[in-house]
């Protein structure tokens, strides 16, 4: 079985048609049941989990609520098995472990570092509050006339109540390719990344344009191959801070590389050998990122001729 993409597939049911009813979301908030989900500062709660380095959400009740102030509204992430499930976002605390009283085994951590250790369901939800609560931070005020906003929907929304514009969760789709021709697939690497690393190329779709062209506009900017036929191939939230990776293994048509070093420190073609070597264990010539990344299965599923 291939490995599952982090930060995907959380399992929670995002209650679509529930969260619409402002009545049953007040009951969901004052449920004994209900978990809220700290995030202060972009942190998420984690308890550490026996044996190993492994680390799990850590929910708290509705008195949470207290600490978070008037001015907090609770983020519905979903139900499991009825019960809700909110992110809580306490940035207004200074202390926030004295404050919740946290002893040695939880604590506030940032999830890019630890998501490695965390279980894929997990690491999905921690994903979806993180993302959601960073979205309603930067979008307080209404980019059409400048007034307050005021979340709506268990925060799937933020209305302005002066020129009643609507606005939504912002995800930038990126396309990201392991481009191949044969046996070599190409990647490429930033200024400031560990020694020897090098990964899948990306960027941002721009508008007006799909991912196909998009992938064909990104790879030959930055280091100048023409590249053909496009597959998708998976996506993935990537919640720093919130973008969807859509993706692909792409065909080239050329192999001479130009880099443009304003994108790129460099790029370079590597045999299938010398990807599989890599993936085994870092080599002195290649190191591939972890599997938490997308670009990792990419390349993986191209190496190991996956389907």
């Amino acid at each position: 079985m291939k490995p599952a993409i982090p930060f995907a597939a959380s399992g929670l049911d995002r209650a679509h048609l529930e969260r619409s009813d402002s009545s049953w979301l007040s009951e969901r908030l004052a449920d004994e049941a209900s978990r809220f989900l700290p995030v202060h500062r972009l942190e998420i709660l984690f308890r550490h989990k026996e044996p190993g380095p492994s680390q799990e959400l850590a929910w708290a009740r509705r008195e949470l609520l207290s600490l978070a102030g008037p001015e907090c509204t609770p983020i519905l992430l979903g139900l499991a098995d009825g019960v809700a499930h909110f992110a809580v976002d306490i940035s207004n605390l200074e202390d926030p472990s004295g404050d919740l009283g946290l002893g040695e085994s939880a604590g506030f951590l940032d999830l890019r570092a630890i998501a490695a250790n965390v279980p894929a369901q997990e690491a999905a939800i921690a994903a979806q509050a993180r993302s959601l609560i960073d979205w309603h931070a930067r979008t307080r005020h209404c980019a059409a006339c400048g007034a307050k906003t005021v979340p709506e929907k268990g925060g799937a929304l933020r209305r302005c109540p002066e020129c009643a514009a609507e606005h939504f969760p912002r995800t930038d789709p990126v396309v990201i390719a392991a481009v191949t021709m044969g046996e070599r697939c190409l990647l490429g690497r930033s200024a400031g990344w560990p020694a020897a690393m090098f990964s899948a190329l990306a960027g941002f779709v721009e508008p007006g344009e799909n991912l196909e062209d998009a992938l064909r506009r990104e790879v030959q900017e930055e280091a100048g191959v023409q590249v053909g036929a496009v597959h998708y191939v998976a996506s993935q939230p990537w919640p720093f801070p919130s973008s969807l990776m859509l993706g692909c293994i792409a065909e080239a048509h050329s192999d001479a590389i130009t880099v443009d070093h304003r994108e790129l420190e460099d790029a370079r073609w590597f045999s299938r050998n010398e990807v599989k070597a890599a993936l085994e264990a870092p080599t002195p010539d290649l190191v591939l990122p972890p599997p938490m990344a997308i670009a990792h299965h990419l390349i993986r599923r191209w190496a190991l001729m996956e389907t």
